[in-house]
């Protein structure tokens, strides 16, 4: 079950792991409709119920998906261990660490990471 969370003054939708899957662009409609229902500023979303193909950049999902939370100005927070799918592709290495640069999207390994980020 989805919860709310305030995080060092973000209110962060946290999306439960067993929830349907982002696996196209139109998913995060539905995501971004939980976060405005529950006023929330940011979505930290677990790897979990992103579709593989949200990690093989050539197929443009992360890309339209993170497009889309910045058009909507809600950040998001990919959370959970990505290290086997950085370890295949260096261009999803560079787009997370580029990502991890800014603000719109992070990937962080867990939920105290996602913590730690917002409070520095």
């Amino acid at each position: 079950m989805d919860m709310i969370r305030e995080l060092h003054g973000t209110n962060v939708l946290i999306c439960a792991e067993d929830g349907p899957p982002l696996a196209a662009e139109r998913d995060a409609n539905d995501v971004l409709g939980a976060a405005w229902a529950a006023e929330a500023t940011m979505v930290a979303i677990p790897v979990a119920r992103l579709d593989p193909a949200f990690f093989q950049l050539a197929t443009r999902l992360a890309g339209e998906v993170a497009q889309k939370f910045v058009n909507y100005r809600v950040r998001l927070a990919v959370v959970g261990d990505i290290s086997a799918q950085c370890a295949q592709s260096k261009a999803l290495r560079d787009f997370v660490y580029e990502s991890n640069q800014g603000q719109a999207l992070w990937f962080v390994d867990d939920l105290s990471a996602l913590e730690a980020r917002l409070a520095a």
